[in-house]
């Protein structure tokens, strides 16, 4: 892992790699590309969405100058709708759905070229970009039939609190949280 090197960037940096990023995700979504919902133009229209937002923030490895992998996220809002789509055990909990601002990072994507995992690299990303995040808890979401992420998520210390479908055209994930130091 002495190779990737992590950089973090802004919106306009994320904006500015808007090439290497849609590349990276064609070829994690390579066999997706055809779902309406998976469209590397839907997929930036998300992205260009998560930039708006106050807090954004996204790192990206690259080794030897190609990226390999990148993870981004914002904080959510107050009075965010984030939780309106909650399934499970916290659906309707004020006391956990509440967001004022600066309780919750949401953890929008993390992504690893195919040709480039099992070396920790998806790891380091993670852990870089939570490492300096002043909310008291993350959350994010994946499908449940993606194990492999489902797995790595659950060792890094996330939990699973309900499902989500937060776009009528998306698929239903499973929504996990991880409380932050």
């Amino acid at each position: 892992m002495s190779d990737l090197v992590i950089e973090g960037h802004d919106a306009a940096g994320l904006r500015a790699m808007r090439e290497p990023v849609l590349a990276v995700y064609r070829q994690v979504y390579a066999d997706q590309l055809g779902d309406p919902f998976r469209t590397p133009e839907r997929f930036w229209e998300r992205l260009d969405a998560y930039a708006s937002r106050d807090g954004f923030g996204m790192v990206c490895g690259h080794v030897a100058g190609e990226m390999v992998g990148f993870a981004l996220g914002y904080p959510l809002p107050a009075r965010s709708r984030w939780w309106e789509a909650l399934r499970g055990e916290y659906e309707g909990d004020q006391a956990f759905t509440r967001e004022d601002g600066t309780r919750t990072f949401a953890f929008n994507e993390l992504m690893t070229v195919p040709a480039w995992r099992g070396r920790g690299f998806a790891h380091a990303l993670h852990d870089a970009l939570l490492a300096d995040r002043s909310e008291q808890r993350a959350t994010l979401l994946t499908r449940p039939d993606n194990e492999p992420a489902h797995s790595a998520y659950l060792r890094w210390g996330w939990r699973i609190v309900g499902t989500m479908q937060p776009f009528p055209d998306s698929p239903i994930f499973d929504a996990f949280v991880l409380d932050l130091p």
